[in-house]
């Protein structure tokens, strides 16, 4: 049997140190063993028989529950006061075959799998290599629990493919402690598991456009996430570029998506005509603090997969370009550690004229984040053609009202269909600084301060926005979620609503959902 370790705690924190948090109580779920349950649904289907009985203990105890897997988020987003769940040992994974397809899939089964909500982007990656396949796109690096990243809408940036919850094509959800409250969730309109198949997981089929779509960025309130179900792809290599070009060159390509017509071309990524290629990814870094006409991009192309290729990791582990909070730390521990003298030197160049070139595959490329201490992320979303205007806007904010610890990326990421998730436009363009904690001193703004100005300027400017749910904010913003999403954000209540009893609807939620309004 699935045993659960309890822990008595009375804070928790982020993997960047966040918080900490208040919380009574840590579980975490360990499955049984191969030897004595070889058989994985078995073991699949008792770890789910362990969860209800947390959530009924909980339930009776009039208190609230919430499941994290790698503290990625920098916010309280995943922590509740109460009880939590550590979901890092429930990492079970399974191959789809054909003959557990709907009858109406249009999916290559090949391309199907389930993983329990404790694999990390890593796990999946790997399993999925030694299948021949590869993830569609995953987030800057790779530490996340899949059930964490679909959670928050972690957006990869991909211009074609969108952010990780859009190639998920069902849901294992547990709503609750009863035997119907274990459900599997999947879009009516795109069929992909057979009920017979469906069945041996113990669930309760849902299929439903409208709740499944809800569920996708569900912020952890939609119950606890046991699986997921994902399309994959065959494998397939990355070529990276960083290059350096004129700001005004990547802010047209930024508003325009417009790579055939550009007069930036990489020579090797041209079509017949000698025009450019359009990437499978485009980010710009931006220092505010610098007046030079010129700005680094990063930009990669999709190939064929071969066996023989250069090893990437020479240039991944030494790219300064690969990680913005990995970047200002390395800057930050060769100088003092008062921020305006570091900011001073910050106005002089400190991204040095590069020509990186480097193969590999999506696992590779997007590889283990260096920096994994206090840091924070701030992460608007804006349609693309917006994306110029709004970086104007946030670096004379962050010059003027500042200085901020951190410089600016801008990704670029497909439309989702999740309906909260954060990458709404039609080619979101996110807009993210990254940079180190700091505490507000007399010359130098709170980090919570800066949030604030940064939704008050885009809204003096009339400019529509998200926000990553997962990163820093000023989220008790009055009528930030409304001015995000409008009738979205009801319609999300609306589906909560209808697939979590009223007393489940508390249990899942905790401060969190109540400061940005979407716990009723």
């Amino acid at each position: 049997m699935a045993t659960t370790i309890e822990k008595q705690l009375n804070k928790w924190d982020t993997l960047h140190k966040n918080g900490p948090f208040p919380l009574k109580l840590l579980y975490e779920t360990k499955l049984e063993g191969e030897r004595v349950m070889p058989d994985k649904i078995e073991r699949y289907n008792d770890a789910a028989h362990e969860i209800q009985r947390l959530l009924r203990e909980t339930h009776h105890t009039n208190e609230g529950f919430r499941a994290y897997g790698s503290a990625w988020s920098m916010n309280a987003i995943a922590s509740h006061k109460d009880r939590m769940h550590f979901n890092a040992s429930m990492n079970i994974s399974l191959p789809i075959h054909a003959s557990q397809c709907h009858e109406d899939s249009t999916y290559d089964p090949t391309n199907l799998f389930l993983f329990e909500c404790g694999n990390t982007i890593k796990e999946i990656s790997e399993t999925l290599v030694q299948n021949g396949k590869s993830l569609k796109t995953s987030g800057a690096s790779n530490g996340q629990t899949i059930a964490g990243c679909i959670s928050t809408g972690v957006h990869g940036s991909g211009l074609d493919i969108g952010s990780v919850q859009d190639y998920v094509v069902g849901l294992n959800l547990i709503i609750g402690p009863n035997a119907e409250d274990i459900v599997y969730l999947e879009p009516a309109s795109r069929p992909a598991l057979h009920d017979n198949f469906i069945s041996t997981l113990q669930a309760r089929i849902i299929r439903d456009d409208a709740l499944f779509y809800a569920a996708l960025v569900g912020l952890g309130s939609f119950g606890f996430i046991h699986g997921v179900v994902i399309e994959a792809e065959p494998l397939f290599l990355i070529k990276r570029y960083v290059k350096k070009i004129k700001k005004s060159l990547a802010f047209t390509l930024a508003n325009t998506m417009d790579f055939e017509n550009s007069e930036f071309v990489i020579p090797e990524e041209t079509n017949a005509q000698g025009k450019g290629n359009r990437p499978f990814h485009y980010k710009i870094f931006i220092n505010q603090y610098s007046n030079e006409p010129d700005c680094v991009v990063e930009i990669m192309y999709k190939k064929p997969y071969r066996e023989s290729y250069p090893d990437p990791f020479p240039v991944i582990k030494e790219s300064v370009y690969r990680d913005l909070i990995y970047l200002f730390v390395k800057i930050a521990e060769n100088f003092p550690k008062s921020i305006p003298w570091l900011v001073k030197r910050l106005r002089k160049t400190i991204l040095p004229k590069v020509d990186d070139e480097t193969t590999g595959t999506l696992k590779e490329i997007f590889w283990d984040a260096p920096y994994q201490g206090p840091a924070f992320a701030c992460s608007f979303g804006v349609d693309h053609t917006h994306s110029e205007k709004v970086m104007g806007l946030l670096g004379k904010l962050t010059r003027e009202e500042g200085p901020i610890p951190g410089i600016f990326a801008l990704r670029f990421v497909k439309q989702t269909k999740a309906t909260i998730g954060f990458t709404k436009f039609p080619i979101t363009c996110m807009i993210e600084i990254d940079g180190v904690l700091w505490k507000k001193t007399r010359k130098i703004m709170s980090l919570k301060e800066y949030c604030r100005r940064m939704i008050e300027v885009l809204q003096e400017n009339n400019i529509p926005f998200t926000i990553h749910w997962g990163k820093n904010s000023d989220w008790a913003f009055n009528g930030l979620v409304n001015y995000m999403f409008g009738d979205q954000a009801e319609e999300w209540k609306i589906q909560r609503k209808k697939i979590l009893s009223q007393e489940m609807q508390e249990l899942f939620s905790n401060n969190f959902l109540k400061t940005v309004g979407l716990d009723r």
